[in-house]
């Protein structure tokens, strides 16, 4: 092949030196050029006006709405060892079923009559308590035949007094009676000493008379004595009656004393047991936790605790149990320059983990792949990354969320705010404004607000 070099002057001649290069120089794909400008500028003032949906855009994970409906951790309430396993990883339980079952691990549940041992000790308390109870009884009936008895006493020793004190009254007139005989007496012997000397009388009356008198103070000495005597018993008579209450009275604290150490004992056995029952009570639910149960509906996600013969410790965390049926929601973090722009019923627009989607933050209507939500919930307080934690629920009146869906799923969302034109949305962001939050007022808002 020949090599045949172009004839070219680029480079060798000047040719802005000369007007004929300049009239046969072709200038249309300039032209195009310059069209092509003005038709992309015109589009670009235009596309300033349109509408654009301003937003918040943050991630979060798929959570459920209600607490209980959450994954939660199985502990055993009591230590143990592990001797057989129910079930396994993604079984399905129903709340009761049996999940694993463990032995005891302190020697104080080793008995394996625990229970029937612990019923003979509060058959035989009860047995003790019910003797008290009968001594107790006793006591009472014989506090009572002391009462009577005592009363029976006093009545007894108060007729007797009654008996002296009338004695007295009869001694105390027979020894007035002999002192008037004395007196007498002593007269009828003065006049007939008188009648004597007078010659009136003989000596044998006037001796008469003198033996007389002798007999008449025989009698009140008598009488006098009988009635100090008298005195004298009814002084004896009211020390026995106050010895009679003292003894009585000894008798009945004794008998109360011993009652009331019998209703002492009484109270301690009865303490003892109600001890005794709450023990039995205790170890009857202690060993139905040796099977451990589903709390609820789910799926075994996981087993932390494995294996035969592993000890466990009070309150350890054995599996994790997904419940069955529960409500999806997400939960967004929220960043606190961008909390007063959130309300409850904020509509919110989500792209999952897994999902295609194709989605317009200024335009949510011409996304593609986005489910819908609304806030329900806003923690009053940042949670441990310095954030606000917003729980979502799906949008009754939009798509639902997937079936697929799974707790633990990532989402990012994006809450919508008021729709501006694009050179507003640019020229706010170019300055650091914040967006523009506020709603237009209607009758809803003008209700809450007087409210």
């Amino acid at each position: 092949m020949l090599n045949i070099s172009p004839n070219k002057i680029e480079g060798k001649v000047e040719t802005s030196k000369f007007r004929s290069f300049a009239m046969v120089k072709d200038y249309y794909a300039g032209k195009i050029f310059t069209r092509l400008v003005a038709i992309f500028f015109t589009l670009f003032i235009l596309a300033l006006f349109l509408p654009w949906t301003q937003n918040i855009r943050s991630t979060g994970v798929v959570t459920t709405l209600q607490p209980d409906q959450r994954p939660q951790t199985v502990n055993s309430i009591i230590s143990g060892r592990i001797e057989k396993w129910y079930v396994r990883e993604g079984n399905y339980v129903n709340k009761g079923d049996t999940i694993l079952y463990i032995s005891e691990v302190k020697d104080d549940y080793f008995d394996p009559e625990l229970l029937s041992r612990t019923q003979e000790q509060i058959t035989s308390k009860s047995s003790s308590l019910n003797s008290y109870s009968g001594k107790i009884n006793a006591l009472d009936n014989q506090l009572e035949a002391l009462l009577k008895t005592k009363e029976l006493k006093l009545e007894q020793a108060k007729n007797y007094i009654r008996q002296i004190e009338l004695k007295i009254q009869s001694d105390s007139i027979d020894f007035q009676a002999s002192k008037t005989n004395n007196a007498i007496a002593e007269n009828q012997l003065k006049r007939m000493e008188q009648l004597y000397e007078s010659g009136l009388k003989s000596l044998t009356d006037l001796e008469s008379t003198r033996l007389k008198l002798q007999e008449t103070q025989a009698k009140k000495i008598s009488a006098e004595n009988k009635l100090l005597s008298s005195r004298n018993e009814l002084i004896n008579a009211q020390v026995e009656v106050n010895s009679i209450e003292n003894q009585y009275q000894d008798k009945i604290a004794k008998t109360e004393s011993d009652k009331f150490t019998a209703m002492s004992n009484k109270f301690d056995t009865e303490a003892t047991v109600s001890k005794m029952e709450n023990q039995y009570k205790n170890y009857s639910v202690r060993m139905g936790m040796h099977y451990i149960t589903a709390p609820q509906n789910g799926y075994i996600t996981e087993t932390i605790k494995s294996g035969i013969g592993e000890t466990l410790k009070e309150g350890e965390q054995l599996l994790t149990i997904m419940p069955a049926d529960y409500d999806l929601a997400v939960s967004l973090y929220i960043k606190p320059m961008d909390l007063p722009l959130i309300r409850e019923g904020q509509p919110i627009r989500f792209i999952f983990d897994g999902w295609p989607s194709i989605a317009f933050s200024g335009w949510p209507n011409l996304s593609y792949g986005t489910f819908g939500g609304n806030v329900v919930a806003i923690d009053n307080f940042t949670s441990a990354n310095g954030q606000y934690r917003v729980l979502v629920a799906p949008d009754p009146s939009d798509e639902p969320w997937p079936e697929g869906l799974r707790v633990g799923s990532g989402a990012n969302g994006m809450a919508l705010l008021k729709n501006v034109p694009i050179w507003y949305e640019l020229w706010r962001k170019l300055n650091g404004f914040p967006a523009d939050y506020y709603v237009a007022e209607n009758s809803t808002d003008n209700s809450s607000k007087k409210k």
